[in-house]
């Protein structure tokens, strides 16, 4: 009797887990949800001749505003377009869509824009705006260890959560600073010091706070969909659907720490986890310390893979130095106050996090477009940054196999855009540049998914509808 539960249950969790996949638009199936959802309060190859690369002459200019602007599109021009592309079934009967001139700022087409919506994933644009106005993008995170006392060592959490186990990458993001070298650092130090034992003990103080939002669902977690919201972690643990991270991420550092030291010749015995949320004394001798790579890069990695957790935690770090509590409605406050200084229109927007994961908030498509031309017409430098990253359509980030259907594979390589997707909600945010040589930004979101279409359905139509949009010069 005992193996047949375990084996319905490891059944159970692979359906599960494909599912959540189903949902997440990376294994295919029509889960989604027909009911309205309620609104709670390079290098050649060996033996292969190189290819010499021409290079720009000194007096060609790069590329200026006046290579994007072409006549726009017409409102009726792109009325006419929309018309035909939002009575795709696919999207169902609610839908928003706001299309701007990007460079002004000036709408062009809206269609239902101030209707309060599910958005998913593309209201992390929202959160990117708010860290790029209020953050120094620059900055990195450390990671460091520090003497508390004799024989005592505290591995002081920074917020950097994509830690290599070993040597740190200084080329890439995930990855850029290692625990190996921390390790090596700090094994060094002691020796030199005469000493081969230690206590080690983790002071996660930083930023601290809830892991989980009250609304997550806990098969998000378990399929891989997010992990809980900590400010260390390895890069190599980080989720990915049907591959969940470990549920105490800190601890999983700390023990590879201690194996670290081990082989370095230093004995460390670890703390109990109760002792861990203590800060380090002031001023204590710093005995080793890594870098992560910059604030804005980490922040363009978290909206490239959307990455739930990442989003999270750097909204996390922004609200705690603005003096907002290391909590979920801490960071949706700091949200929403940094929006409102930029005057991003907050009507109808109510936030319980700040990645979109939550079921229980909802958004606005104008909230999302005004966020978006911040960079388009580079009022916020950072968000000029975060804007040009966005994944590009069916090349990278989760856009990587998208615009390959019928409609859409001949405009691959042009749209930019931040995707969204929960169960019945499906949208699009980012730029383009039309027929006419015009950069617009859109902003869609459909939040009725039927399923008698289904996800993979929506996902099609979207990408036909931004590919309409580049095709289309829309000057009649």
């Amino acid at each position: 009797m005992r193996r047949v539960l375990a084996a319905l249950a490891v059944l159970l969790s692979l359906v599960l887990a494909y599912a959540v996949g189903d949902v997440f638009d990376v294994v295919p199936g029509i889960l989604t949800r027909d009911k309205p959802i309620a609104i709670p309060s390079t290098q050649p190859a060996s033996g292969t001749p190189g290819v010499a690369l021409p290079t720009v002459a000194p007096s060609v200019a790069p590329l200026t505003q006046v290579g994007l602007t072409g006549p726009a599109p017409t409102r009726a021009g792109l009325a006419a377009l929309m018309t035909h592309a939002l009575a795709d079934p696919a999207l169902g009967r609610s839908v928003g869509v706001e299309v701007r001139d990007a460079l002004s700022g000036t709408a062009i087409y809206t269609h239902e824009a101030t209707t309060q919506r599910l958005a998913a994933s593309t209201q992390k644009m929202l959160a990117a705006a708010a860290i790029t106005s209020t953050t120094d993008l620059t900055r990195t995170m450390q990671t460091k260890v520090v003497r508390e006392g004799p024989g005592r060592i505290a591995l002081v959490a920074g917020g950097d959560t994509m830690l290599s186990r070993r040597a740190g990458d200084p080329v890439q993001t995930p990855g850029r600073a290692g625990l190996g070298d921390l390790a090596g650092q700090v094994a060094g130090a002691l020796r030199a010091a005469g000493q081969s034992k230690v206590s080690l003990r983790l002071d996660l103080s930083y930023a601290a706070g809830p892991a989980y939002a009250p609304a997550w669902q806990l098969a998000d977690v378990y399929s891989g969909a997010t992990q809980g919201v900590f400010m260390i972690g390895f890069a190599d643990e980080r989720p990915e659907i049907g591959h969940a991270s470990p549920l105490d991420p800190p601890t999983s550092v700390a023990k590879a720490f201690v194996k670290d030291l081990a082989a370095s010749g230093v004995t460390a015995t670890l703390t109990p986890r109760k002792s861990w949320s203590a800060a380090a004394p002031a001023g204590a001798a710093v005995l080793g310390t890594v870098s992560s790579a910059p604030i804005g890069q980490v922040l363009s990695t978290a909206l490239d893979d959307s990455d739930n957790a990442l989003t999270e935690n750097l909204t996390r770090q922004a609200a705690v130095a603005r003096g907002e509590p290391g909590t979920f409605a801490g960071a949706t406050a700091y949200v929403l106050a940094s929006l409102r200084a930029l005057k991003v229109d907050t009507t109808g927007v109510v936030l319980t996090d700040a990645s979109g994961l939550s079921r229980t908030q909802h958004v606005t498509v104008r909230a999302i477009a005004d966020a978006l031309a911040l960079g388009t017409t580079a009022r916020v430098p950072g968000m000029q940054e975060v804007v040009a990253d966005l994944p590009v359509a069916g090349l990278t980030g989760t856009l990587h196999d998208r615009f390959e259907g019928v409609g859409a594979r001949q405009v691959a390589g042009v749209p930019r855009s931040k995707t969204g997707t929960l169960i019945g909600s499906s949208g699009m945010a980012g730029t383009t540049v039309d027929k006419d040589g015009r950069l617009l930004s859109y902003v869609v979101v459909a939040d009725h998914v039927p399923s008698s279409q289904g996800t993979l359905a929506a996902r099609a139509a979207l990408d036909r509808l931004v590919a309409g949009l580049t095709a289309c010069g829309c000057q009649s």
